[in-house]
């Protein structure tokens, strides 16, 4: 991937599209509306979001615009992260991970104080329904518009059997963002812009699954990122898939 910051500033950041994804278990039975005021300069008041039950217990909690401008962050994002490709087995064939990627685990430092910052803003947001803080952020990075990642339900460790929060905020380029039941079903779909945000709660990553589809061809890069949670004492360590 090659990035022309010599081109114009609009350009570098509406080409791109970042989205960080919160998960953790279910320890307690709150949802979290009497949690304070959880707001900043750079983002906009968490209470403020529309819930849309999906059934079977399932919701997602969606937030336009956020995080306010952002655009700082996209170009250090995509500039300064060291971010890693990854292959997979794919039949009998081994084939590159359309994505790029950057996890970066508990005991890491994360160079960006606004991920710092939205990372504690949703869990203080979240955290009667959870019972527990977020703690890592993971990033994947949409080169273009032909880099996704394929249906799946984040459900690694505790997350195949309890509810989980997985929160998803997008920066850059306006990405398509699907839900389907698992096992199949009509899907729906949402347009996330920049600074947007998307909370998927309860069953849904056990009765519902996710992607980011390929869009029409397309040369412009774009971005992903994630930021699951490491479980507490007494619960397992958890990465959101992307």
């Amino acid at each position: 991937m090659t990035l022309s910051l010599e081109r114009t500033f609009d350009q570098l950041c509406y080409d791109r599209f970042v989205s960080f994804a919160v998960q953790a278990s279910l320890w307690s039975s709150g949802n979290g509306d009497n949690h304070p005021t959880t707001a900043s300069a750079l983002f906009s008041d968490l209470r403020r979001s529309e819930r849309t039950h999906l059934g079977a217990g399932a919701w997602i909690d969606v937030q336009r615009g956020w995080m306010r401008d952002g655009f700082d962050l996209l170009r250090d994002l995509l500039t300064d992260a060291d971010w890693r490709a990854e292959r997979r087995q794919m039949y009998d064939n081994v084939v590159d991970v359309p994505r790029l990627l950057r996890i970066y685990r508990s005991d890491e430092t994360v160079p960006w104080p606004a991920l710092v910052e939205a990372r504690t803003l949703l869990s203080q947001r979240y955290r009667d329904y959870l019972g527990e803080d977020l703690t890592s952020i993971g990033m994947c990075l949409y080169r273009d518009g032909q880099d996704s990642v394929a249906w799946h339900g984040d459900t690694i460790g505790r997350g195949a059997t309890h509810d989980t929060v997985v929160a998803i905020l997008s920066l850059g380029a306006t990405r398509s963002f699907a839900l389907r039941p698992r096992g199949g079903g009509r899907s729906v779909r949402f347009a996330v812009d920049h600074g947007d945000l998307i909370v998927m709660g309860g069953s849904c990553q056990r009765t519902w699954e996710h992607s980011i589809p390929k869009t029409v061809p397309d040369d412009r890069p774009s971005c992903v990122g994630t930021v699951p949670s490491r479980r507490r004492r007494m619960k397992r360590a958890s990465d959101c898939a992307s």
